[in-house]
């Protein structure tokens, strides 16, 4: 069996990739379009099959994918790699998914073609698949027919081409390629060719996985953030929603949550840390952090709101973060409401009108070590709903906030009195109908302004106890 090793791929000529270039098909023109990691290993095997070869597959080091430091021998005795993408002929991946399943992880011995070149860094070109793959596909075989039959071809291949991706002196993976006996041998031209298509191609997979990676944690981060909303509260039903003003793996600095507090009340906070991106995610998390702490201390809403402000003019990035504090007692029928330089919660009562809460006193933002914060209470002897938010829902370039409290008040009014949602069930009885308020103020208003910052809000309905 011919078992060639072809020279370090960095050497390849500049102009070795043009001159083959045709033998590809155009989906090797979008590879790195896309931020997805499984998205760009289709995009690589739909260049190369079925013009190039008849089967071709992408496998990456489960190390490299896991973030793990990297193999401390040259040549270890074995790698683990998850097989990321597959195309034999014409046919899809879910075609193969009982024979050869994409997100596999694999076990390769030292001695098979795919380990030398991952530690030659070098490209390995054979006459046939080598044992251990004739193995693997055999064991492979099930009972569809057609799969079988194909398999029984690829086991017959007449050329093999295995070749190492490798990006700044770190194998992260391979491409393999099979040609059966119908085809012609991969020649030294095409296994360059090739190469070239796996260095342009190593860059896209690694924007791809340090994508995933940073929106793995902004997801991480913001379902964290979620408020206990299925505890059961006295006489308070929640719901709440958030819309990222950028990208999926941009995190902003609104936080939010409910409070469960001595005496069987509830503590309802939304803030906004300035900025987006760690510093004010950063910021973001110690504030809410020290608020869940603050909730558990029989202490007033003002005194928790100075306790707040002290901790982060100690906090980097949290100086100048607004927020707004709402304490309910279903008991004594109040509402204790405390501002941070924040916009006013809204209260919608049972003359069907909602309309922005005049607080005592606004507040000063916190961090800033001045703030003399004063309680606004409340009598509520009727059921209210309650709606606090962050000022990207009434704040826009070309409307004043006082006309965007006015429109989200109008937002909500119109919303609550017909509670029909079409984006998902609704029982106008229970808590769904709070979700799909939430789910119609955050959209309406995302339709109507620019989006230039995160959109939050947290929605209340208030039920006084009975005596």
């Amino acid at each position: 069996m011919r078992n060639e090793a072809r020279r370090n791929p960095d050497e390849a000529p500049a102009t070795a990739y043009p001159r083959r270039r045709s033998a590809f098909s155009p989906a090797a023109d979008v590879i790195g379009s896309d931020l997805d990691l499984h998205v760009t290993g289709n995009h690589i095997v739909h260049a190369l099959t079925p013009g190039f070869c008849d089967a071709a597959s992408v496998y990456l080091l489960e190390r490299w994918l896991l973030e793990e430091n990297a193999y401390l021998a040259a040549d270890p005795p074995q790698i683990e790699a998850r097989r990321l993408a597959l195309r034999v002929g014409s046919d899809a991946p879910e075609d193969w998914e009982g024979a050869l399943p994409v997100g596999k992880v694999i076990v390769f011995p030292r001695g098979t073609p795919y380990a030398r070149a991952l530690a030659t860094r070098q490209t390995q070109l054979l006459d046939g698949v080598d044992a251990h793959t004739s193995e693997r596909l055999s064991a492979s075989a099930g009972q569809n027919t057609r799969i079988n039959a194909r398999i029984n071809n690829l086991l017959q291949a007449t050329s093999f081409l295995v070749v190492p991706l490798h990006l700044r002196g770190t194998a992260v993976g391979f491409i393999a390629c099979t040609r059966g006996p119908d085809g012609v041998p991969f020649s030294a031209v095409d296994a360059v060719a090739v190469e070239s298509l796996a260095a342009r191609a190593c860059v896209a997979l690694d924007n791809a996985r340090r994508y995933e990676r940073e929106r793995r944690t902004a997801l991480a981060i913001r379902r964290s953030l979620l408020p206990a909303t299925t505890h059961a509260f006295e006489g308070c039903r929640i719901a709440h929603g958030y819309l990222p003003a950028g990208q999926d793996n941009i995190i902003g600095g609104d936080w939010f949550d409910v409070l469960k507090r001595p005496g069987d009340r509830v503590g309802l906070v939304v803030g906004d840390a300035m900025g987006h991106g760690p510093e004010s995610a950063v910021a973001m998390i110690q504030l809410r952090t020290a608020a869940r702490t603050l909730a558990g201390l029989d202490i007033t809403p003002a005194e928790l709101m100075r306790r707040l402000d002290a901790l982060a003019c100690d906090t980097p990035g949290a100086s100048f973060a607004t927020c707004i504090y709402v304490e309910w007692d279903a008991e004594r029928h109040t509402c204790t409401l405390v501002g941070a330089g924040h916009p006013p919660p809204l209260i919608r009562g049972p003359d069907g009108r909602a309309a922005p809460i005049t607080l005592t006193s606004a507040g000063l933002p916190l961090g800033l070590g001045k703030g003399a914060y004063e309680p606004t209470v409340l009598d509520v002897p009727e059921p209210v709903l309650l709606l606090l938010y962050s000022d990207g829902l009434v704040e826009s370039r070309d409307t004043d906030i006082d006309q965007g409290i006015a429109r989200l008040a109008g937002l909500l009014d119109a919303a609550a009195a017909d509670p029909t949602d079409t984006t998902g069930p609704t029982d106008p009885t229970g808590p769904d109908t709070l979700r799909s308020l939430c789910r119609r103020l955050l959209h309406t208003t995302s339709a109507t302004e620019g989006g230039a910052d995160d959109r939050t809000l947290l929605l209340a309905e208030l039920t006084p106890a009975k005596h």
